[in-house]
């Protein structure tokens, strides 16, 4: 092969990108190309190449393990100040006419409240229940960790909260793990619900309390109790178990005393679990960071998070994404990438535009002076430029030529 670079690119090109090449990877590009061809460090400069080609970044399927290490929740500092909170909808009607369970955890102690509702309350039903059931047991919590469910988002819901003084740490956009004990706690309660409908057809509400007794007086093995006994100092008695082993009456002193080392004990298991946790999970994961200007592709499906600079086009987005979501784009400084939207013909065909130009050229044609230009059109890499007349482009398109 010569060593002119331009002769190799359009090689490089025609192997990947034509009709006959559809894209191929790397190895098999270089397998095919090496049986006619060769030029030193070819293996590499195919590599290159294919890892910048846009189409095949767009399109190829992840072959390595998802992106980010797991990022836990702070640990609260007391009970009831930072709760979770999330929806199971879409339950068997019952004949009272509930078919959605509320569930708020404390993030603390893991004391939770199971509430009933209807499909077909409003967001002002939904705050009255919020002031009745949460706010007049345990206050205002500091904090409240969601979903990003619409109810919460609604303005008269993030209204009543600025007004209580709550901050609302919502969870990231379309990434639900943040919440993940929520979620958690959501597939055991929907167990418990399963096994209540066997026993109370079409009366699962009214056994609700029951289910949350029940959750709440089993052992939780993140605190090392129960949590009841890590909410109230003591075991809850039970048919089971009706009387205390080695109860004993705390007043005063004795009694803060003994409520603030158990906070410290919960909140300490609650680090080493944690702990634990991420370690279980970041062996199946890989660590990924971004600088500030890298571009990437956004995975768009249902977190150390990052912040873009979208569009306007997608300017109601929440603009911060988990970095599972992404994926660094490899620049070809060739390419012009674009981000606006195409314009979709009626005949399903997009329309050219020009970018810039990048040349000027004279042709003579039977004694006359004809100027050419050699445009960039969008979406179409710098070889694909092609030679118009100045005074067609002129007049079709007076803005490329304003300075």
């Amino acid at each position: 092969m010569p060593s002119d670079s331009a002769v190799k690119i359009e090689l490089l090109s025609e192997a990947h990108s034509s009709p006959f090449s559809m894209h191929r990877g790397s190895t098999k590009m270089y397998q095919n190309l090496k049986r006619v061809y060769w030029w030193r460090n070819m293996k590499r400069k195919v590599a290159e190449f294919v890892s910048k080609c846009l189409v095949r970044q767009q399109v190829k399927a992840p072959r390595h393990k998802p992106t980010g290490l797991l990022q836990p929740l702070s640990v609260p500092e007391w009970k009831w100040e930072n709760v979770s909170m999330d929806f199971i909808t879409g339950l068997p009607k019952t004949l009272r006419g509930f078919t959605v369970i509320w569930v708020v955890v404390d993030r603390l102690t893991k004391s939770t409240h199971f509430i009933p509702g209807k499909s077909t309350y409003t967001a002002s039903k939904w705050a009255q229940l919020y002031m009745s059931e949460i706010v007049r047991l345990h206050r205002v919590p500091v904090s409240i960790v969601s979903d990003r469910d619409a109810r919460f988002t609604s303005k008269f819901c993030k209204g009543l909260q600025a007004a209580i003084g709550t901050r609302l740490d919502f969870s990231i956009a379309f990434h639900h793990r943040t919440d993940g004990q929520t979620e958690r706690l959501n597939q055991v309660l929907e167990d418990m619900l399963r096994a209540c409908a066997l026993e109370f057809p079409a009366t699962w509400d009214s056994h609700l309390h029951l289910m949350e007794f029940a959750y709440n007086n089993n052992f939780q093995a993140t605190i090392g109790m129960a949590p009841f006994e890590a909410l109230y100092g003591k075991c809850c008695r039970s048919p089971v178990c009706w009387g205390e082993v080695g109860e004993q009456r705390l007043m005063g002193p004795e009694l803060v005393q003994s409520t603030n080392e158990a906070i410290q004990k919960i909140r300490s298991r609650m680090h080493n679990t944690q702990s634990r946790q991420k370690s279980y999970a970041d062996v199946r994961r890989k660590d990924l960071e971004f600088d500030v200007g890298d571009k990437v592709f956004l995975k768009v499906a249902p977190m150390k998070a990052y912040r873009l600079a979208l569009p306007p086009s997608l300017s109601a987005v929440h603009d911060v994404f988990h970095v599972s979501m992404l994926r660094k784009y490899v620049l070809d400084p060739s390419y012009v990438v674009d981000y606006e939207p195409l314009e979709i013909d009626e005949n399903l065909s997009y329309t050219e535009q020009p970018v810039e130009v990048l040349a000027r050229e004279v042709k003579m044609l039977r004694n006359r002076e004809i100027p050419l230009v050699k445009v960039l059109w969008r979406n179409h890499r710098v070889e694909e430029a092609t030679w118009e007349r100045e005074d067609d482009m002129r007049a079709r398109y007076p803005e490329l030529f304003e300075e």
